[in-house]
């Protein structure tokens, strides 16, 4: 059978990473009716956290790879709330990300378009959503972003 969302993932030359397990006493997901509640992603990648403090180091750039990092670590957190079928995605609903940067920092909207983008670019128009990109003086871990979803499923 043909999934739609996994082929457009290999064209996209995106791998999904395990669906990470909680860190801490919640769960990774809470399905109600139908919207899917995922908890905040951190940024991660092969290679480990992505720490750092915008506007202190680390650029708008690798703040939007970080962001990219948390909805690739959403939309496998997605496919475990879908038992792996990604084509139940009707719409993704709302994302709020939340970056770890300096006082004066102003670009959070552009380092969370890292993952906006990757919800278009998954999705399509379903991947268009309702959002709230906001600074952080600190984050858990020392990574750079967080991002939670809300996502209406079939």
């Amino acid at each position: 059978m043909s999934n739609i969302i996994e082929q457009r993932l290999t064209e996209l030359s995106l791998t999904l990473p395990d669906a990470p397990a909680p860190a801490a006493n919640y769960v990774p997901f809470v399905q109600s009716g139908s919207l899917v509640f995922i908890s905040g992603q951190i940024s991660a990648g092969p290679d480990g956290l992505i720490c750092g403090r915008l506007g202190d180091g680390l650029s708008v750039e690798e703040g939007t790879a970080a962001a990219r990092a948390c909805g690739l670590a959403l939309i496998a957190q997605l496919r475990a709330a879908c038992s792996g079928d990604l084509t139940r995605v009707q719409r993704v609903v709302k994302l709020t990300g939340f970056v770890n940067c300096t006082p004066d920092f102003t670009d959070q909207p552009k380092v969370v378009n890292g993952c906006s983008d990757l919800m278009v670019a998954v999705f399509g128009e379903a991947g268009r959503h309702a959002r709230a990109a906001v600074g952080a003086p600190a984050l858990p871990l020392g990574v750079a972003v967080e991002i939670e979803g809300i996502f209406e499923i079939a």
